[in-house]
């Protein structure tokens, strides 16, 4: 009798964590490569699932991709590995007859740009060949958080095999998916595709698993399956611990058969006590095939209110606007910086622009002085945000505090890697790259949480991207332009550029594009902080013209000043003819000079209109 078949009137239990057992062990290294290096250990787990009740086991090969494998350097033993599994698992089940299922993990987190979906498609085919080439009884996909990488994965394989395919999604919140699409309709949409069971795994213990089946109707012809994490995880001497009483696992096991489950394994933390358990409870229980769906809770999500400000993306669409940035003081004495703010907004700039710690040099917190700007002085703030100082908790919780503070104009960047910064040894985060925290920010737009979960009212923030013109292939920059816009840029602002013929090249390499670009101008001060920009600052170089006249200028501040105006003047008039958006970079607080560029392009835009009225 088949796997589906003894579904129709059975209750099954499935094996518990393999990890955990290894990680038991000691052994902390690639848990894949225990299929040869261990084998007779990994067959040994098997079989401990199997005496203590498991009617299925899954192969030891959740990470045995060659995307996952090479951060081990081992992508090249992908078939190895894989084969070396399936054996083993048959080897092991072979006696009692247990269903033996080919194991495939997911690869995407929140993280996306680390790999295509192309390239996940691959690697997964690669995979999934040798496991089907073993007679597994099905296969099992399990560990998917983000739903696009599972419905395309599950579509490859429905083609490529009629065996049974498990597919499992994990969610951070009960009952509701990262992308913030319910797990009822979830799993539906998993059956329409053709998986022959839909559930659940890892991330959530046995409490919120129920919880989270509760609001799932009953398939039409797939079985629900579940394997929920012993418990949710804790820190204990420096190593990963889940605290859960197999009978508690037990008792929990019949409560998701209650809900219509009718396969019920174990992931993170599970044992073979746990699975043992388990099945002592569910021996004796048929399945369900009715069930009381409690009605989904329907989330009133508020509109965000209307912006005090047109949106930047939309102004400069249709007229000249400048961006000034100021840096925010590297110590406590704020006067100067409120000055400088106050006179550059004053003199005509939609914003005043605060970096996030650039060049990974602690400054008073932008969001601190962007709220001092906005409420003490009426001084409209736009913010940077990076993501290499926070990780997901502290981005989403940084951006809320922005909203609610009403700051609504950002710019998502990298961030520059702390090792360039005065503190060389502490730690770049970067949980997600900048494509990603967009894409994010207009998720909370969208008022929905990293997580998936509603945040009863919608965000409403402007994002620019980031843009460096200063490359040898604009091509390849442009590319990237084009994929933040399918994360939901909505403007960009370049580096500083320092030639006219790279400003019309920018033009003419983006003029295909409707989202908005506001050019970089930033004078320089001397020579020497000219030279420093051009070797030693990651995407600005400057023109060997204006290296030369800055040199020219020797030790004469007055000159230098006046030179470093003069060529960001001729700058700003070839940009101002191509781009409304200019972007003004204030160097050391010298907002003087920065109000001199500004008065220059109010009467460029003058004599425009000028020319206008009187042609």
């Amino acid at each position: 009798m088949g796997l589906l078949e003894r579904l129709k009137t059975h209750v099954l239990t499935a094996d518990g964590a393999i990890g955990t057992v290894l990680y038991g062990y000691g052994l902390e290294y690639c848990h894949e490569e225990m299929n040869v290096q261990r084998p007779e250990l990994i067959e040994k787990i098997h079989r401990e699932y199997i005496a203590a009740g498991a009617d299925i086991i899954q192969t030891n090969t959740y990470g045995a991709n060659a995307i996952k494998l090479a951060r081990y350097g081992l992508e090249s033993r992908v078939q190895q590995f894989n084969e070396a599994a399936i054996t083993i698992a048959k080897r092991a089940a072979a006696d009692g007859g247990q269903f033996v299922l080919g194991t495939i993990g997911g690869i995407r987190g929140i993280r996306k740009s680390d790999a295509t979906l192309e390239e996940i498609l691959a690697t997964v085919e690669e995979q999934a060949t040798v496991l089907l080439a073993g007679n597994p009884d099905g296969l099992l996909l399990e560990t998917y958080y983000d739903f696009e990488e599972l419905t395309a994965t599950l579509s490859m394989l429905r083609a490529k095999t009629k065996l049974p395919i498990i597919a499992q999604v994990s969610m951070h919140e009960p009952g509701i998916l990262q992308n913030g699409m319910s797990l009822n309709n979830a799993l539906h949409e998993l059956e329409t595709i053709g998986a022959d069971l839909v559930g659940v795994n890892c991330r959530l213990g046995p409490h919120h698993t129920i919880q989270a089946f509760e609001g799932v109707e009953l398939p039409k012809k797939a079985f629900m399956s579940a394997y929920p994490n012993a418990s949710l995880l804790d820190l204990e001497d420096g190593r990963v611990v889940y605290e859960s009483e197999t009978d508690y696992f037990g008792r929990a096991a019949v409560e998701l058969r209650d809900q219509g489950v009718r396969l019920i394994g174990g992931c993170c933390g599970t044992t073979p006590k746990h699975i043992a358990a388990a099945k002592k409870y569910l021996e004796e229980l048929s399945p369900v095939e009715e069930k009381y769906t409690k009605p989904e809770k329907v989330e009133i999500v508020r509109e965000a209110e209307p912006a005090n400000y047109e949106p930047l993306h939309v102004k400069v669409k249709c007229e000249r606007s400048i961006i000034v940035e100021l840096d925010t003081p590297r110590h406590l004495e704020i006067e100067g910086f409120i000055e400088g703010a106050k006179k550059i907004y004053e003199a005509g700039a939609d914003v005043v622009m605060m970096a996030d710690n650039s060049l990974a040099s602690p400054r008073i917190s932008n969001v601190a002085m962007g709220a001092l700007l906005k409420e003490t002085h009426g001084v409209r703030p736009l913010t940077h945000i990076t993501c290499r100082d926070r990780n997901l908790i502290g981005l989403q919780s940084h951006l809320m505090g922005l909203n609610a503070l009403g700051i609504h104009d950002i710019l998502a960047v990298t961030g520059d890697p702390t090792k360039v910064g005065d503190f060389p040894g502490a730690t770049s985060v970067y949980d997600v790259s900048s494509m990603e925290l967009i894409q994010l920010i207009k998720q909370l737009n969208e008022g929905v949480s990293f997580s998936g979960k509603p945040l009863r009212k919608k965000a409403n923030f402007s994002v620019a991207a980031a843009f460096n013109p200063n490359v040898r292939v604009l091509d390849r920059a442009v590319s990237r332009l084009e994929k933040k816009i399918e994360h939901g840029a909505d403007y960009f602002i370049s580096q500083p550029v320092y030639t006219k013929e790279k400003i019309v090249e920018i033009y003419e390499a983006t003029k295909h594009l409707e989202t908005p670009i506001y050019i970089g101008i930033m004078p320089v001060t001397s020579y020497k902080s000219a030279e420093f920009l051009h070797h030693e600052v990651p995407g600005i170089k400057l023109s060997d013209d204006a290296l030369s006249r800055m040199k020219a200028c020797g030790d004469d501040k007055e000159r230098a000043t006046l030179e470093g105006i003069a060529i960001a003047k001729e700058l700003v008039e070839v940009a101002a003819e191509y781009f409304n958006g200019i972007y003004l970079i204030t160097p050391f607080l010298r907002y003087d000079m920065t109000l001199e560029l500004m008065k220059f392009i109010e009467q460029l835009d003058e004599q425009k209109k000028g020319v206008s009225i009187n042609g």
